[in-house]
């Protein structure tokens, strides 16, 4: 057992022997520095929910990120296009509307909870976009229709004028053209 144990380590000593030949025939030594770098991550969870229906032909998207949860509700039609509700890890909650015009307000602290159910002209109006300038065009269109509407008057009139005058100028042409006829034709007649 002894000749076998003598036996390995000069194995092992054979082995290490010329692992260190090897690299002494390679002529390159390698110096090995080694650098431990720490690096902090912040892992972030973000999660969606399917949009579900909502009233007044719109739906909601819930998303929560980082303890920040976001429901969006888009309208397919109206003044209104979104209303973004965020609730704080806290359990604050802001909500803003964005008009189809791009403008974007925020909507009072009393009117946030009612955001994601009351109709796209309430909360345009909560926001303060009245529907004051839907009211002008509709006047600006009534009015240009009467403005319109008195011209078409004016030009019937006007027209109705003409054609009595040119029907009673054919007229006393055709009354005229009749007496020249039936004088030549009394003359023709007698001898």
């Amino acid at each position: 057992m002894l000749k076998h144990f003598t036996l390995g380590l000069c194995a092992l000593a054979l082995s290490v022997c010329a692992a260190g030949c090897a690299a002494d025939n390679n002529g390159n030594t390698t110096n090995t520095t080694t650098t431990t770098t720490s690096t902090t991550s912040t892992t972030s969870t973000t999660s969606a929910v399917a949009p579900r229906a909502a009233p007044d032909n719109s739906e909601i998207v819930t998303t929560e990120a980082n303890g920040t949860r976001t429901e969006t509700r888009t309208f397919r039609d109206g003044r209104v296009e979104r209303v973004v509700v965020t609730t704080s890890p806290e359990g604050r909650r802001t909500a803003r509307v964005y008009a189809r015009t791009g403008e974007a307000r925020d909507l009072p602290e009393d009117k946030v909870t009612t955001a994601l159910s009351d109709t796209g002209d309430a909360i345009a109006t909560a926001a303060g976009w009245t529907a004051e300038k839907a009211v002008n065009v509709g006047s600006a269109v009534k009015e240009g229709a009467k403005t319109a509407g008195e011209k078409t008057a004016e030009g019937a009139k006007t027209v109705g004028e003409k054609t009595t005058e040119g029907a009673k100028t054919v007229g006393e042409k055709t009354a005229k053209g009749a007496k020249k006829i039936g004088h030549a034709v009394k003359k023709a007649v007698t001898p």
